[in-house]
């Protein structure tokens, strides 16, 4: 998938994590810090797919990748913390999988970057 497009679909992937957070604001107390931590890892992986898009050298592309690859695997775990709650449950399945795919995406370009 090429880069822009990676981008465009981080930036629906970032859309679709602040609509949770929104609906899950006014029980902010309910959910501890998770929300916050969600919403900071979750955009986290497109900023850093955008800065691997001018980084340096390949060098520096994979390390924004796998900076982006820590933010999608710690954005899956705050889904699935989330997902535990009945307040929450299941409305998440369609986001873990997408922190899933992503997780997929970035290990391998990391993977092959690094080759």
């Amino acid at each position: 998938m090429p880069r822009q497009d990676l981008g465009e679909r981080a930036l629906r992937f970032s859309s679709a994590i602040l609509a949770l957070n929104r609906r899950l604001l006014p029980k902010k107390e309910r959910f501890g810090s998770a929300l916050s931590q969600l919403v900071r890892s979750a955009t986290g992986i497109g900023a850093n797919v955008e800065e691997a898009v001018v980084a340096n050298s390949r060098r520096d592309m994979a390390a924004k990748y796998a900076i982006a690859l820590r933010e999608a695997r710690e954005t899956r775990y705050w889904l699935r913390v989330l997902a535990t709650d009945p307040l929450v449950g299941n409305d998440v399945d369609s986001l873990i999988k997408e922190a899933t795919e992503w997780i997929a995406m970035l290990t391998t370009t990391v993977k092959k970057l690094r080759e």
